[in-house]
């Protein structure tokens, strides 16, 4: 197989050789693309008008600010998020919505939404035959909803609260009008949700409001029972009298304790100064006495007087001495009031210190008063916290049962939803657009036309060309090179069946060679005839399994009459389970004939001229599970011109049989040269040893090819022909 690769790898593709063939099937290429546009035109224009048409519907909070229940940030948040959005989207396409506007226009009642009503013949047909199901079958309902749902687009717009309806129909008018209809529906069922939904509410509300009620009348009850129970009444500032009472108490307290203490220190003072006989003068007390006050008054006048007349009297004058002795009076006055002022103040301590007694014990009561109240305060707080927050529950429930009750006899229940785009009635249809499909079905068509018709060049092998740099290979000495170049397709036709080919060479030999080159094949056929045994047919197809070969190539130097060796071995490795293909390269289909009805079949020939494909050339054996290539039917000369492509052909074969059988008929080493690769074993035919025999193997051996082998059909039966007339 590395020999039949490296072939292979010495073609190039010849892209002018390509291309040129779009010019020479440019017919054919224009041909089919004009028809396919030609059926697209017609089928764009016979196919039924579809209008389309979209409602738009926009999510959002119809709510006023002025009649929203609670006003509030929570109120503020967008109503319905992205999954919210979405699943509106389910509800406008849902059922029960799609039933409401298909009984409110009559669908059911138009043949475009029921499939039994305007079913065609085709399909009448297809349904008797039981190769569709019966649209009469399923209800007229479920029928209606599958058409709407297959003409009904809802979706949601990226990143928005706005909601699609696209309804499509052969109806311009219901192409609009469906669309609306859905929207209105959708509009309908939710806010008939929301009366619903407010109607339940108020039912669940009035009698828990009732309960409610009742149950904060005895909570309430419960507190006032215990307050009096306790003896928990209530002074200023919300607080129990008890606590009150104490608190005065406390600052009564405080201000008996300063005002004795205000006495005690007066009375201190009083005394020291009295006692060290200093001026009282300074005494607050002594200077609020009015009786002190007139004695000072008088003490100042007598002053006076003593000195005025000290101006004129001496110091014993009698009037002096009177005026002096009034004036100690007075002083003696003053001191003796100064000491009732004291009194006073004692007394006043005295009775500051005895009410300070009498507050602190009943301080010392109240206080336990105030514990002891304390204690049950916590009682009578988680009776009021009971019955506040039945209160509070009650208020709430009142608040919403007037609003709900509110809306519900006023009826006004906004639909967080709006119709802010209606559908209009289409003037074009959306579908069929004739220039778009006719343009597309053009394009299309050529560029598939075109390619084609590249693959079908590139694969025939006329767009394959040797590779830069190396040599030809010199030309095939095939039977097929052999009538193309010797003999005219006239004598080809006439020519008998029973004529064995003439053996072309390659340039004229001189005769001095000549008689060398037979003396040297006289004493290598001797060498041969003596050295080369020959074997049977079982034994050349043990040879070709054992040694690995995927290529067989039988020479016939006899004529067609040893042609039978290599039908026989074929037939055997396919009774031994390979996979076998027989090429027949002989001029008179000798090898392939005895295998076919007829010998009119295309065949290796066609193959190379490009008139047929390989499924085309490959035909079933009748006597066994090979598969033949004959000569064909297509002109030797054309096929010639591709014979660089027989490599390729090989390969392609050996690729995908185990094993491929070449009957080459009597042709030389040079004539094989092109089929032979390292998987490759070559056999020489023989009837009965002959010269001719001794002379292809001598001419095989010395060209290259040692390891050939004699196989003889002695044994086995000639393969009959079929009986050419009756084919």
């Amino acid at each position: 197989m590395s020999g039949m690769q490296s072939t292979v790898a010495d073609l190039d593709v010849d892209l002018r050789q390509l291309f040129a063939s779009l010019a020479r099937h440019w017919k054919r290429i224009a041909a089919v693309t004009l028809a396919v546009t030609a059926v697209a035109f017609i089928g764009a224009w016979l196919a039924t008008p579809h209008y389309k048409a979209e409602t738009r519907l926009l999510i959002e909070a119809r709510e006023s600010v002025f009649t929203r229940p609670n006003v509030g940030p929570e109120s503020d948040r967008p109503i319905l998020d992205e999954e919210g959005v979405t699943s509106q989207v389910e509800v406008v396409s849902s059922t029960e919505i799609l039933k409401q506007v298909a009984q409110r226009l009559g669908l059911s009642k138009l043949p475009e939404f029921d499939d039994a009503a305007a079913m065609s013949p085709l399909g009448k047909l297809l349904v008797t035959a039981g190769l569709k199901s019966d649209p009469a079958e399923i209800p007229p309902e479920e029928r209606v909803l599958k058409k709407m749902r297959e003409k009904l687009t809802v979706y949601r717009v990226e990143k928005s609260r706005v909601i699609v309806i696209e309804f499509s129909s052969e109806d311009p008018v219901l192409a609009a009008e469906i669309p609306n209809a859905i929207a209105d529906a959708y509009i309908a069922v939710q806010r008939s949700a929301k009366q619903q939904s407010n109607s339940e509410a108020t039912d669940w509300l009035a009698p828990e409001i009732a309960d409610l009620s009742k149950r904060v009348k005895d909570a309430e009850a419960k507190v006032a029972a215990y307050r009096a129970q306790a003896d928990l009444l209530i002074g200023q500032n919300n607080s129990v009298l008890a606590t009150q009472q104490l608190s005065e108490m406390a600052s009564e307290l405080s201000r008996v304790r300063a005002s004795r203490a205000a006495a005690e220190a007066t009375a201190q003072s009083m005394r020291r100064a009295l006692q060290s006989g200093g001026s009282i003068d300074a005494l607050p007390e002594v200077l609020s006495s009015g009786l002190i006050q007139r004695l000072r008054e008088r003490q100042v006048q007598l002053k006076a007087d003593i000195a005025d007349l000290s101006t004129t009297l001496l110091d014993n004058h009698p009037r002096i001495r009177a005026l002096r002795a009034q004036l100690a009076d007075l002083d003696r006055q003053i001191r003796a009031e100064a000491g009732k002022v004291l009194a006073g103040v004692d007394t006043e301590a005295r009775t500051a210190q005895a009410r300070e007694n009498q507050l602190v014990a009943d301080v010392n009561t109240l206080k336990a008063q105030s514990a002891q109240a304390g204690e049950q305060q916590v009682d009578l707080n988680a009776l009021e916290r009971e019955a506040a927050a039945q209160r509070q529950l009650l208020e709430s429930y009142m608040t919403r049962y007037r609003e709900a009750s509110s809306r519900e006899d006023r009826n006004y229940l906004p639909v967080d939803a709006r119709i802010f785009s209606r559908a209009a009635t289409p003037v074009e249809p959306y579908f069929p657009k004739i220039a778009p499909i006719v343009g597309a079905a053009f394009i299309a068509s050529l560029l598939l036309t075109a390619i084609v018709t590249l693959l079908q060049e590139l694969f025939s092998g006329r767009a394959l060309r040797p590779a830069a740099g190396t040599q030809p290979e010199p030309a095939s000495e095939l039977a097929i090179a052999e009538v193309a170049t010797a003999e005219a397709p006239q004598a080809k036709e006439t020519m008998p069946e029973s004529a064995p080919p003439r053996v072309a060479t390659s340039e004229p030999v001189q005769d001095e060679a000549a008689e060398r080159q037979e003396a040297e094949a006289s004493a290598k056929a001797e060498a041969t005839r003596s050295d080369l045994g020959q074997v049977g047919i079982e034994k050349a197809a043990e040879k070709i399994v054992a040694g690995g070969a995927s290529c067989a190539i039988f020479v016939s130097p006899e004529g067609d009459e040893a042609a039978a060796s290599s039908v026989l071995v074929a037939r055997e490795l396919a009774d031994g389970g390979l996979r076998v293909l027989l090429l027949d390269l002989t001029v008179s289909g000798a090898a392939s004939l005895p295998m076919l009805e007829t010998g009119r079949l295309a065949g290796i020939t066609d193959l190379l001229a490009s008139e047929a494909q390989f499924g085309d050339v490959i035909h079933g054996d009748r006597y066994s599970d090979c598969h033949v290539i004959p000569t064909g039917t297509a002109d030797p000369a054309r096929a010639m011109r591709g014979a660089d492509r027989l490599p390729i052909i090989m390969q392609s074969l050996t690729t995908a049989y185990d094993v491929v059988v070449v009957e080459c008929g009597p042709t030389g080493a040079e004539g094989i040269r092109r089929l032979v690769t390292d998987g490759t074993a070559v056999f020489v035919s023989m009837v009965e040893a002959s010269d001719a025999v001794a002379d292809a193997a001598v001419s095989l051996i010395s060209s290259g090819y040692p390891d050939l082998t004699l196989v003889s059909p002695a044994g086995h039966d000639k393969p009959k022909t079929p009986d050419r007339s009756a084919a």
